[in-house]
Formats: C-alpha cells, structure tokens, sequence
C-alpha cells in the first residue's frame, strides 16, 4: 500500500475507537480504520519495554506510505526482539501488530522461499482481512524475485480448504497488483501463472473468484487477447462461478 495516513482518516475515525486501535484493543472494521493507527503509539503500548530510540524513529515515519511504516515497525521490532520477535507479534491481539509479523517473516534473514510461506501460513489465513493483506505483501518482493518458484510453492495452496489460502496464492501473484510492485516474469508471460488459476477457475468462493478475476484483468492491461482467449476457454464450461469470474476479469476491456 502506498496509501498515507492523513489527519482526514483519522478525523473520520471516533476517538474512542481511535484510541482503542492505537491501544492494541480493538480490531481495525475498515480500511480507514487500519491507515488510522498511530504506529508509535501501538508500538509503546504493545511492547513496553522497547527503547524510546525505537519509538521516536517509528513516529518519524509517520508521514511514509503505509507499506514503509509497516516494515519500518518489522525491522524495530526484529532490531530489539530478535529473531523470535515475529513469533511474538503474531499472537498479538491487533490486527497491526500481526500485521507488523507479517513484515517481519518477509524481511527475515536465512529463510528460503518456502521456509517463508510455511512461516507467513497462519497470517495468510488470519480472520482479520487486514492481516491477510499484509501477509501477502510481505511475501511480494520474493514473488517478484522468484516468480517460478513462488508459482511452484502456492500451486498446492489453491488446494487448501481455506478460502483464505487459496486466495493468497493468486492475490500473492498477480502480475501488476494494488499498492505493490509489479511482477515483471507474469507481466510478460501471464500464461506462467495459470498453473494457479486453473485450479480456481470454478472456485465457489467469491473472495477467491475476485482475486482469480483481478489477476486476469492485471494481465489483460498487457495481453487483452491472452485473456479473452483465456476466459472463452473456461466459459465453455458454462460454470456461473467461471461466467463471474470471466465478467469481472474482462470488465476494463
């Protein structure tokens, strides 16, 4: 996200559940709620016992993109807590601070492609739809650095029982994305990446259907005739989960 947290989000916020977000709390319920956050103040009040050199730097950062503040507050909190610190902020109950884990695994030194995954698993799959956003983006620079790999590793995640998974497998990957970088390899062979959306083509979830239809309609951008082609190919099968996906994926040609 390079979304800013201005003095309007937070004005539009109560003060009362501001103040219950910035306390750890209370669970962000909107996107304005969770660019609302005052990420010195969760940072003091979540872990007490960090230094104020860690709490002064994170409210510097105030002013950066969501995303910068996010890993700015992963790379602090690995700085003063160490390697177990993602452990720690995962079991935390605001959505930010998991949030904050996510960033933590991304950024974590030794891990390999899918060490990663099998860390960021349980925020993938987090109730909370903030976390799981954060989940994924933190993954999006070994996305973009591994493609082939990351294709490889998330073809079993379409399988998964959860929604959540399986959405995280194509949301991880699209090729031009929202508020992240673009994956160049699926930019220019969008084909590569239908080892994931095949198995979701029918998918009866339409959270997942969405991300199957926003992956398709990034491609497009690029190679409107490989997804038409694409989604006449899958209309043929005359799925009305396929018949939405295919609308949704087609709609800004």
């Amino acid at each position: 996200m390079t979304l800013r947290k201005g003095a309007a989000s937070r004005a539009a916020i109560p003060p009362a559940t501001l103040a219950a977000l910035n306390a750890g709390s209370m669970a962000a319920a909107t996107l304005a709620e969770c660019l609302a956050v005052d990420h010195a103040v969760l940072m003091r009040t979540a872990f007490p016992a960090l230094p104020e050199a860690a709490i002064a730097a994170m409210r510097d950062a105030a002013g950066q993109g969501i995303t910068r503040r996010m890993a700015c507050a992963a790379a602090l909190l690995e700085a003063h807590l160490g390697p177990h610190g993602a452990s720690v902020a995962a079991a935390h109950p605001s959505d930010t601070v998991r949030g904050w884990a996510a960033f933590m695994i991304g950024r974590a030194a030794g891990l390999d492609l899918a060490a990663r995954l099998v860390a960021l698993g349980p925020l993938a799959d987090d109730p909370h739809f903030g976390v799981r956003e954060w989940a994924w983006l933190a993954l999006r620079p070994h996305v973009v650095a591994e493609t082939p790999v990351a294709i490889r590793l998330l073809r079993p995640w379409t399988a998964e029982a959860s929604a959540n998974l399986r959405r995280f497998a194509v949301e991880a990957t699209r090729p031009r994305g929202v508020w992240a970088a673009h994956v160049p390899a699926l930019r220019r062979d969008p084909d590569a990446g239908r080892a994931l959306l095949d198995p979701l083509r029918a998918d009866p979830a339409r959270y997942v259907q969405d991300s199957v239809a926003n992956w398709i309609n990034d491609a497009a951008k690029d190679h409107p005739d490989w997804a038409r082609a694409l989604c006449e190919g899958w209309r043929a099968t005359g799925d009305a989960a396929t018949a939405r996906i295919c609308a949704r994926a087609l709609r800004s040609l």
